[in-house]
């Protein structure tokens, strides 16, 4: 299959104030989100991409432009409602001090798959819309440019916490184990016999190994001798 990287959105206002934004309209990029999504951009500047997906809302698409703006090329570039933020309910525009007095907020720290925000979706839910997203776009992107096709998916925090978990064999409840900082890049290669993670939450780093893709079968026993900077 081709090779998704998968990049959350910089620092927004709402994150540096302590807020769960969710699906909120008007919830930008600040100064260091700018600067980090700027940094994502440049790193994947060594790799011709044959696509940046981008959720819906306002800070996914400007770390989107970002990326697309560094590109030698002209990438395809959707918006994916299933790769959108979480429906948080009424938990949205809450700050994070205040929803950690809720009994719910014990249940989302370590059984997310019973979870369900008053008046949105359930953890369980966003797992399956947003890993059906990613599947079906990279069967889609393989088929039109290869197996060595490397494509971006810009999203949110717990959209790609529960996509690596997918990815990594992990049950629901186990994903608060995994960190999505801002910015940060973690790489999936979805292969014939299981998905391979190549990279999570890296925010510093040569990527130019990937400009030629991943051609890859078995996993190598031992560990293999990793690959080399173009």
């Amino acid at each position: 299959m081709a090779t998704v990287i998968l990049v959350r959105h910089g620092r927004t206002t709402a994150n540096a104030t302590g807020v769960l934004a969710g699906r909120a309209p008007g919830v930008s990029l600040d100064q260091t989100g700018l600067e980090q999504a700027a940094l994502a951009a440049d790193r994947l500047a060594a790799v011709p991409v044959a696509a940046v997906v981008s959720s819906p809302l306002e800070r996914c698409r400007q770390t989107a432009q970002l990326i697309i703006d560094r590109q030698a090329g002209t990438p395809y570039a959707p918006v994916e409602p299933d790769l959108s933020e979480c429906d948080y309910g009424q938990w949205q525009g809450r700050t994070l001090s205040d929803l950690a007095s809720e009994d719910l907020w014990s249940v989302v720290q370590s059984q997310p798959s019973a979870v369900v925000f008053p008046g949105g979706e359930s953890m369980a839910a966003m797992q399956a819309r947003s890993v059906a997203a990613i599947r079906r776009l990279d069967a889609a992107f393989e088929a039109e440019h290869g197996s060595g096709a490397v494509w971006v998916a810009v999203s949110h925090g717990d959209i790609i916490k529960s996509i690596l978990a997918d990815a990594l064999g992990m049950h629901l409840d186990l994903f608060q184990r995994l960190s999505v900082g801002p910015a940060s890049l973690s790489i999936v290669r979805y292969g014939a016999n299981r998905p391979t993670v190549y990279a999570t939450n890296t925010d510093a780093g040569d990527l130019s190994w990937l400009s030629n893709g991943i051609h890859s079968g078995d996993a190598p026993v031992g560990g293999g001798a990793g690959h080399r900077a173009s």
